[in-house]
């Protein structure tokens, strides 16, 4: 991103600022091994999460959590989003029910990503157990003040091929196909 910044400058961009999303430290890509009732609470779970180096037992509540899932998993530690404060507080082991819980399964919304409570985060298949999650869903986003010269810069199309061309490389653009419909447009009068 640095070298990024340094060749939109030369090229005249300027850009105001970089927002960082994704500073999960602790928060890395885990495998459900197994489900099971909580012996002490109808709406909870036990759950055997494969980290690839460790295996974590957690307690969940959450309705969608299956075996062979990945998932992300904040271990002991992990800094999350508190729902009241909206402020990162670090994660710690807590005894749910008689259980000690040694980590969570998160939500979009603990991970800072999207409003959805209602379930875990489901990542896709093939990623690899034990994968740092930011390094997969984490991102920087640049702001630019585009100056009254260079209207390409007021479409995400124009960003791409400035960067594309800053880089030596090309873009993969969007297609612009669409299906047609037989019906008749009728306009009225």
């Amino acid at each position: 991103i640095d070298d990024l910044l340094h060749k939109l400058t030369l090229s005249g961009t300027e850009v105001d600022s970089v927002q960082r999303q994704g500073n999960w430290e602790g928060i890395v890509v885990g495998e459900v091994l197994e489900v099971s009732k909580h012996p002490n609470a109808d709406r909870l779970n036990l759950v055997t999460v494969d980290l690839n180096n460790e295996v974590k037992k957690v307690v969940c509540g959450a309705p969608n959590v299956e075996i062979n899932q990945k998932i992300a998993f904040a271990k002991v530690g992990s800094e999350l989003l508190d729902h009241e404060s909206q402020q990162l507080v670090p994660l710690q082991a807590a005894k749910i029910r008689g259980v000690v819980s040694e980590g969570m399964i998160c939500s979009e919304k603990e991970l800072g990503i999207g409003d959805n409570h209602d379930g875990i985060l489901v990542l896709p298949p093939k990623v690899p157990k034990g994968t740092k999650l930011e390094s997969i869903l984490g991102q920087e986003i640049l702001e630019t003040e585009p100056t009254p010269n260079r209207p390409d810069w007021l479409s995400v199309i124009g960003v791409a091929r400035e960067i594309a061309a800053l880089n030596d490389t090309t873009i993969a653009e969007p297609s612009l196909q669409f299906t047609e419909s037989d019906e008749e447009t009728v306009t009225k009068a």
